[in-house]
């Protein structure tokens, strides 16, 4: 098809691309758009549209701060400025837990960390005639843009991308590709490498001088396409970081939410979400606790049961020795706390991984636990879960929307529940049983 049509965007569909309605009634997505901009656009195939030009452009539109932009896949916003960003993602996360069922309150909270914040890197790397490719691929493509500069990630890693290619070039152990997980520790940068044939002897000689030249504590090795823990490869000093006050190793490649204020805001949502009763003694059940970015501030309130499936996490979570958190090494996804359990405890924290709670969201709603606060990174998991609450009897008490992903279609929001006591509760879960 090769038509081409002035349509009006009406809306951003929940990737960001924007939606038109088209004279015959259906709607198109048309990427690089934005709400209540004039365009013209050449019909592509499956209801989608190619942008053409924009002719009258949007008060929100800006122009992209990073010089690679139309090549790179990390950001996909860019030319939308901040705020408009910020409410478009409060919308999504509003409008899901709408779509559960719920009420939502007029007052969001809201927050958008600063750029040049974000600590920590998932790159793909590619061995070109030209050298060593480090960064993210291209849009729509498995090519890798060589990231050069970078708007969202903390100065220090992209300060790092020089010495690395360098260095990578020179290892035996990448064949054609690799894998780099950059975590930016208050240790320093930590780096779990993943590459595509078997680490030598000169490769380890070579990361230790890589390490030596960026002072980094520690660089980790893997196979790529491999299950098993990685090694050391390099260990030159300590490796650690603070959690509310707290100092643990984190296993190499370890989650951390994206950058230290979007966790001290995630981590204030989640304490304030507390019901103002709750004791010392009172206990919280915590799934999908990580290395303990919720359980360590939970543990200053109450006792907390922090179950989690990947035991090098929880292995850094008990290296703290906290007497108020008891963990549990748990694959919540295959093994779930069931319900009569989770009715216990006062209240019961998730912050699942991105495809949500699945089987652990039902087992919470056939548990009924007073209170329920769910940390999402995904609305559409939010939604899907979420419903299973609504039609417990639950109501939705807070919200709060952390924007840690800039210029992406992610969000992150951390959401109350409290369960109303009602005939209409027991019924919905009582055909479950």
């Amino acid at each position: 098809m090769s038509d081409i049509l002035e349509v009006t965007i009406s809306h951003l569909a929940t990737q960001g691309d924007g939606a038109a309605r088209l004279p015959d009634g259906h709607t198109v997505f048309v990427a690089d758009t934005l709400p209540q901009e004039r365009v013209t656009i050449r019909l592509t195939s499956g209801g989608r549209g190619q942008l053409v030009d924009i002719l009258t452009p949007s008060p929100h539109r800006t122009t992209p701060p990073c010089p690679l932009f139309e090549r790179c896949g990390g950001c996909t916003l860019q030319y939308m400025d901040l705020p408009a960003l910020l409410e478009w993602k409060t919308g999504l996360v509003a409008h899901a837990l709408e779509k559960a069922g719920f009420e939502v309150p007029t007052t969001i909270q809201s927050y958008q960390v600063p750029l040049h914040s974000r600590r920590r890197a998932d790159l793909a790397v590619r061995r070109t005639e030209q050298g060593i490719v480090i960064g993210l691929h291209a849009k729509g493509s498995q090519d890798v843009t060589d990231m050069t500069s970078c708007a969202v990630l903390h100065p220090t890693i992209v300060a790092s991308l020089p010495a690395l290619r360098a260095t990578l070039r020179s290892l035996r152990a990448v064949h054609k590709a690799a894998d780099l997980h950059i975590n930016l520790l208050d240790s320093g940068l930590d780096i779990l490498l993943s590459t595509d044939s078997p680490l030598i002897a000169t490769d380890r000689q070579r990361l230790t001088a890589l390490a030596e030249e960026l002072d980094i504590p520690r660089i980790s090795w893997q196979r790529m396409k491999t299950t098993g823990q990685s090694e050391t490869a390099v260990q030159r000093a300590p490796v650690f970081q603070t959690i509310a006050g707290h100092q643990l190793t984190p296993p190499p490649g370890a989650f951390l939410q994206a950058t230290p204020q979007s966790e001290s805001a995630i981590q204030n949502a989640v304490l304030e979400a507390l019901p103002a009763r709750l004791g010392k003694r009172a206990t919280v059940i915590e799934l999908y606790a990580g290395c303990g970015t919720l359980s360590l501030p939970l543990g200053e309130r109450c006792q907390v049961q922090a179950y989690e499936g990947y035991e090098p996490a929880l292995t850094a979570l008990k290296s703290v020795g906290k007497s108020r958190i008891t963990s549990i090494c748990r694959d919540l996804n295959r093994q779930p706390v069931m319900g009569k359990d989770l009715g216990k405890a006062e209240v019961v924290v998730l912050d699942p991984p991105h495809a949500g709670a699945k089987l652990q969201m039902r087992q919470i709603a056939l548990g009924k636990p007073d209170y329920v606060i769910y940390v999402s990174c995904n609305p559409v998991a939010l939604s899907n879960d979420t419903s299973l609450l609504a039609s417990a009897g639950y109501r939705l008490e807070t919200v709060s929307v952390i924007d840690q992903f800039l210029w992406s279609a992610e969000t992150e929001a951390v959401c109350c529940f409290k369960r109303e006591s009602s005939r209409r509760s027991r019924n919905a879960l009582s055909h479950w049983g």
